[in-house]
């Protein structure tokens, strides 16, 4: 796990990138959450969405649900980026537009977008 800080005009996001799962479950979320935060001092995360269980994306099974919650009730903003073009699911597809209209859980196609949408969003 590569982990790196972007500050652009008093504002800082850690970008993370993975090439393996680290948030599987409700509590490797916290656990990454708590990381992050404590290692960087920033409370915006971009990550790639390799590092996410694929069980995150099927929102029958609760899991994203569960786990942005913890990201929102601890005040810290996230980005998911990556390419979810093979996702076909509308129920996905339209949780990812909804969040995307919020101000705490963004998902982007890019690292740079997500970084982007990141430092714009309001305090």
């Amino acid at each position: 796990m590569e982990t790196r800080v972007v500050e652009r005009n008093g504002s800082s996001v850690a970008v993370v990138k993975s090439g393996e799962v680290v948030i599987g479950d409700v509590q490797s979320a916290l656990d990454f959450l708590a990381s992050i935060e404590y290692e960087t001092g920033c409370s915006r995360i971009a990550l790639n969405k390799e590092a996410l269980t694929e069980e995150f994306f099927v929102l029958s099974t609760r899991l994203a649900g569960e786990i942005l919650q913890k990201f929102v009730n601890y005040r810290v903003k996230l980005a998911v980026y990556g390419d979810f073009s093979r996702y076909t699911s509308r129920p996905l597809m339209d949780f990812i537009y909804e969040s995307n209209r919020g101000n705490d859980i963004f998902f982007a196609p890019t690292e740079e977008s997500a970084v982007e949408r990141l430092l714009s969003a309001k305090e």
